[in-house]
């Protein structure tokens, strides 16, 4: 049953395509203008200010205090100055939103005020009692928080609800488990805002929040003979995008409440958000540039509390072995884990003008600040005088003319993109121009990994792996299939010169079954390309549109390919994986290719056993076994025969774990290339981020390489089931 899977796996999701050559770029994009920078690089500290967009209207909110931090009201709209791209605007529409007045009003007898989040505009005469209030919403992070973190979260929303909510608030409850849930609508009744929270319990969805890091526990791994068994997908990757499926969470509640005027402010409980690193940050950027078009701010609290652990931590983990419990290893291993999980909580507070809380035991504060902060802003609105719609970041100015006061405002707005990805033509057109703009696209979240592989000694192969979590995807259900079309495009510029040297462009339709579908939605969408490129040092440019929503995702990274040295052994990149698999025609997949192919039959990464295919987030669980490829280079001095390989495993700087040395896999005497495929479990290491060594030595000792990469090792998820390995025919 395990080989089927593995099959049946590798014709859904792998897409094995061409290789883009040398000096054959496609008319993806031609001379790069400059771009304005992007909205994830701006200094946020001290912004506050939200904005809306509304065809060619831009709303922003500004807070103007003078200099003991008071609010300044009275201000009339002549004494506002608006700049776009330094172009002044004309103020359209103005308005103060202020609570002092409802913070001390009577409430008793008048009846409940509520605000649907049903997606429907509020009438005119709510949207006018609307500037007397303040709207917070209570967030949930089902998927994040153990049990006693969610009972701390209900009982700080009902201290809140029952102590510290004013007249002049309306509050919402929403949670994301499996879904996002609307508890309750923004309202001042808090007999229903208590039920909703009541109502909140611990279940499924909590099975989802992080399983706490193990202390290292040093143990020599011995490699099982390389048996050229494949090695099949798990969970692992599905849940990498369990991050973004926090981050998208998030950018969705701000599209449900967008069209409430008004600043809004979301209190996320949580217990941290763990990135993986490069993958995952077009998701958090797209996630802050939603809420700051919905004129959200995020308020992160960490409800793991007070941390005070004891060395090899609580009853929730296991014991610490050998030297740990006695080194401070575990502890020191579990503070880094908790401080990386905390920094896309501050990220999401300082890119939407929030703020982040740490260890704390009482959450009053939270609540005080954010009534302090949702008193008394100004709401400016102009038509742009640009009337172009493409997509492009315009920087925005809010100035008054009020000695020593300080405005506090969104920088900027991305404008509109139009119908223009409409059509063929203009998908081309926005490809091209999301391919020339500095600024990155992430509304489509998309992780990618590169390597190399030298083919001679003027040319390497670097092949491109994408991943896109399929259950992100708007698939279109068609004659009883679920279809997707995508476009892939790369470009790699000289970092001299500047100039496109080479580049790639496919256009990809999946269709599936209801059964494949079903499937599909656990595993990523692999996309597996590659260039071919002669040494230097080059800047990469990689880009997925998915065509039914327009939505792009870009990727940008460096790439240093080595100037061979004559006499020396060398080596390729290290390559990380956990999947082999045989690639197969389907007619579940089809490929139109835009750009020329190198007439490369097979690759470096075509073994007998099938294609490696990379693991493109390097996080692995403990249930997988681990696959390190390379390559060694070898001048004419050494002889092959007496070729020997091994592996040595670090973590925090020091020793884990080394495998024994041992002889190559294959050996392609006429190209002088020799390969090595090392194998081991995973199961006896701990939990934790690990440096792996690979070290090539002759027999002889005349001649040595060294090579190293790095890799992430955690828990498999609750329920998760083991990791197939076995053959695929």
């Amino acid at each position: 049953m395990q080989k089927l899977i593995g099959s049946f796996l590798i014709l859904v999701l792998i897409v094995a395509v061409g290789f883009g050559q040398q000096g054959q770029p496609v008319p993806v994009s031609p001379q790069t203008p400059p771009a304005p920078p992007p909205a994830a690089q701006e200094s946020n500290a001290a912004v506050r200010g939200r904005i809306r967009v509304g065809v060619n209207l831009v709303l922003i909110d500004a807070r103007i205090t003078d200099r003991n931090g008071k609010p300044i009201r009275g201000l009339k709209p002549e004494q506002f100055t608006m700049l776009e791209n330094d172009k002044s605007q004309k103020i359209s529409t103005f308005e103060y939103f202020d609570t002092s007045g409802t913070e001390t009003a009577a409430t008793k007898g008048q009846k409940p005020m509520v605000i649907s989040l049903s997606g429907l505009k509020p009438p005119q005469e709510v949207q006018q009692e609307l500037q007397r209030r303040r709207l917070v919403v209570l967030f949930y992070d089902l998927t994040s928080m153990q049990p006693d973190q969610l009972l701390r979260a209900i009982r700080s929303g009902e201290q809140y609800l029952q102590e510290q909510m004013s007249p002049a608030d309306l509050a919402a409850v929403i949670t994301f488990g499996n879904q996002l849930r609307v508890l309750a609508n923004f309202t001042d009744n808090r007999d229903a805002l208590l039920r909703a929270v009541r109502n909140i319990r611990p279940g499924k969805d909590s099975e989802l929040a992080d399983l706490a890091p193990m202390a290292p526990t040093p143990n020599e791994i011995i490699a099982p003979e390389d048996t050229g068994a494949a090695f099949t997908a798990d969970e692992t990757d599905f849940n990498i995008f369990n991050t973004d499926r926090k981050l998208m969470a998030l950018e969705s509640l701000a599209e449900l409440v967008r069209e409430i005027p008004g600043k809004k402010s979301v209190i996320h409980f949580t217990a941290g958000i763990s990135q993986t690193g490069e993958e995952n940050r077009s998701q958090l950027i797209a996630t802050a540039d939603a809420a700051n078009r919905a004129n959200i701010s995020i308020y992160t609290v960490d409800m793991r509390g007070l941390y005070a652990t004891i060395p090899g931590g609580d009853a929730s983990v296991g014991a610490a072995q050998q030297i740990a419990l006695f080194n401070g290893d575990s502890v020191h291993r579990q503070t880094e884990m908790r401080h990386l999980s905390r920094d896309t909580l501050v990220t999401l507070a300082v890119d939407t003008g929030g703020r982040a809380f740490f260890d704390r035991g009482d959450f009053r504060e939270v609540y005080q600040l954010v009534q302090e902060e949702g008193t008394g802003y100004y709401l400016l609105g102009y038509y742009s005088t640009d009337p172009r719609r493409d997509g492009r970041w315009r920087r925005v100015q809010v100035k008054v003319g009020v000695p020593g006061a300080h405005v506090q405002s969104r920088q900027g707005y991305y404008a509109d993109r139009g119908d223009q990805a409409a059509t063929a033509a203009g998908r081309q057109e926005e490809l091209g121009e999301a391919m020339r703009s500095e600024s990155p696209r992430t509304e489509l979240p998309v992780a990618l990994a590169t390597s190399y592989f030298r083919l001679d000694n003027r040319q390497y192969f670097v092949p491109l792996d994408a991943r896109l979590a399929s259950s992100a995807l708007e698939w279109a259900e068609k004659s009883g299939n679920h279809e997707a079309q995508f476009q892939f495009a790369a470009e790699v510029r000289d970092e001299k010169s500047h100039k496109i040297v080479s580049a790639l462009q496919d256009s990809i339709t999946v269709s599936l079954a209801g059964d494949r579908f079903q499937q599909a939605q656990r595993r990523p969408l692999l996309y597996q390309g590659g260039v071919i490129l002669p040494p230097g040092q080059y800047r990469l440019k990689f880009l997925a549109r998915e065509d039914a929503t327009g939505r792009i995702g870009t990727f940008e990274k460096d790439l240093d390919l080595p100037e061979p040295q004559p006499g020396r052994m060398e080596l390729s990149s290290v390559l990380l994986s956990n999947q082999v698999e045989t690639t197969k025609n389907s007619s579940e997949v089809k490929r139109s290719a835009l750009g020329p192919d190198a007439k490369l039959k097979t690759t470096p990464l075509d073994t007998p056993g099938g294609r490696i295919v990379p693991n493109v987030t390097r996080v692995f669980t403990s249930q997988q076994k681990l696959l390190v490829y390379f390559q060694a280079y070898l001048p004419a001095n050494v002889d092959s025969s007496k070729l020997r390989a091994g592996l040595v495993f670090f973590s925090n700087g020091e020793w884990v774990s080394e495998t024994p040395l041992a002889p190559a896999s294959d050996v392609n005497e006429k190209t002088r290339v020799a390969s090595f495929r090392v194998e081991l479990p995973l199961e006896k290491f701990a939990v934790g981020q690990y440096e792996v060594q690979a070290i090539v030595v002759s027999a002889s000792g005349e001649q040595a390489a060294f090579g190293q990469n790095y890799f992430a090792l955690r828990l498999p998820a609750a329920g998760a089931a083991e990791a197939s390995t076995g053959s695929v025919n």
